[in-house]
């Protein structure tokens, strides 16, 4: 199949296909399109950035379009690409009359249920507000006959698994699943075994590898060098720019840092609300800002296309996460580059993650020398070399030959009784002459006497105010 008009698709999808410069499928839409259509189940493991998006969405409208009472629901494990997936498909079935609703968390939800309530052919949604809605009532999924799990592994990472239980109790048993991950580790293989029924494995490219048109590479700096680097990697590049962080903080101080030396840039990350997120993205893509600062969260939300370089400036803590950072260029064959900052303490992960996936034009040797500031243990016995031999006699027999006598004699030769014994006494006697001695009561007798003669009562004094 060298165009999408060799797969018998109907006449509007296919304009809405031109419409959108879709001309010639990529590997993963090749194998997986004809198998979808079929309704068969299945896994798909292909690149990031290889058109899985296009490669589920096709079938799904064709199938939509031919059928009118069916619906379709497809789980994403981001609100960044719950969106990206909502505004493809918009594009892709408006020409087809579908209606697509997308149900993420921290948007309002009045404005997701009046978008409920028009009925959607298709519902995009991340696990965790589409069970609150299941749960409430508000969506009913009797007729669904479509179902997509969008980055499953991701999903799996970032604990959706209960979640995804949940929902799978309210869908029919009779309907199609299809599986789409750009790794496939055991457990995604047990998540395909639970809710798929004899699925076909589909593999394009280099399973789980980066894809082979990013150009990588590493520069060693120390930690504390890292703010000055990165503007030294900026200023040598051109085009747009995505630096992956690892956490909230470290991305709001780096984005501060950049815009004070006249960079334009936005950032994302899980502190920040939908719409600012939504905003950043928008204002990346379209090219208001060169530079977005990000975390991990945005790592598979982000699809665009003009994406030249990404710059990882702290490793990522997952070795998936390395795979889907990097993937943000080169999308659909173009060409990228991505460097990354090793620390000395990052030598060992850095190695690694080279040596998993299979990171060309890397000396890994540069990083193989011993952690910074890290002491080697001692491999023998201490060398006395270079210190004096000890020579004369020990200090004590040299007191003993002096002329005088030892302290210890001196005291007992004294005229006084030894200090253990004075001490003992004298501390003993200064007790009792400094007051330790409990003063005694006044006698009746002694007590003070008023000016008007009387003498108050021993006993509780709220009584004798009284």
């Amino acid at each position: 199949m060298n165009s999408f008009s060799d797969m018998n698709l109907p006449e509007e999808l296919e304009k809405a296909l031109e419409n959108l410069q879709f001309i010639t499928p990529t590997k993963v839409q090749k194998a997986v399109i004809p198998a979808a259509l079929k309704g068969q189940d299945l896994i798909a493991c292909a690149e990031t950035g290889s058109g899985k998006t296009a490669a589920y969405g096709i079938p799904i409208a064709t199938r939509l379009s031919e059928d009118t009472t069916s619906r379709a629901l497809i789980l994403a494990p981001t609100r960044e690409l719950v969106t990206q997936i909502s505004d493809f498909l918009r594009h892709l079935t408006r020409p087809c009359g579908l209606t697509v609703t997308s149900i993420v968390g921290g948007m309002d939800i009045r404005k997701q249920l009046k978008g409920l309530k028009r009925n959607p052919r298709v519902v995009v949604a991340t696990p965790g507000r589409l069970t609150d809605h299941l749960k409430r009532g508000s969506l009913e999924l009797n007729d669904l006959k479509y179902l997509v799990l969008d980055e499953g592994d991701r999903m799996l990472d970032m604990g959706f698994a209960p979640q995804l239980d949940v929902i799978l109790r309210y869908l029919p048993d009779k309907r199609q699943t299809m599986l789409f991950s750009a790794t496939l580790p055991p457990k995604v293989r047990s998540l395909a075994n639970k809710y798929l029924q004899n699925p076909i494995q589909i593999n394009v490219g280099r399973v789980s590898l980066p894809v082979a048109s990013i150009k990588q590479s590493a520069v060693k700096v120390a930690v504390k060098d890292k703010d000055d680097r990165i503007l030294d990697e900026l200023n040598s590049r051109t085009g747009s720019v995505i630096v992956f962080l690892r956490t909230k903080r470290r991305t709001d101080f780096l984005a501060k840092h950049l815009k004070s030396y006249g960079h334009q840039v936005d950032l994302i990350h899980g502190g920040r609300t939908q719409g600012q997120r939504n905003k950043a993205i928008q204002s990346f893509r379209e090219g208001r800002s060169r530079i977005l600062c990000a975390t991990d969260v945005a790592a598979r939300g982000i699809d665009i296309p003009q994406v030249e370089h990404v710059i990882n400036f702290d490793l990522p803590m997952m070795d998936e996460d390395y795979v889907h950072r990097i993937g943000r260029t080169a999308r659909n064959g173009a060409q990228g580059e991505a460097v990354s900052f090793v620390t000395p303490e990052d030598n060992r992960t850095w190695i690694a993650l080279a040596k998993k996936y299979q990171i060309q034009g890397v000396n890994l040797a540069e990083f193989e020398s011993p952690r910074a500031g890290h002491k080697k243990k001692p491999t023998g016995k201490p060398s006395l070399k270079g210190k004096k031999k000890f020579s004369g006699k020990p200090s004590f027999k040299a007191k003993k030959e002096s002329s005088e006598k030892p302290s210890f004699k001196a005291k007992e030769e004294s005229s006084g009784k030894p200090s253990f014994k004075s001490k003992k006494k004298a501390s003993f006697k200064a007790k009792k002459k400094t007051g330790f001695k409990p003063k005694k009561k006044a006698s009746r007798s002694n007590r003070p006497v008023k000016s008007d003669g009387y003498r108050p009562k021993s006993g509780n004094k709220n009584r004798a105010r009284a």
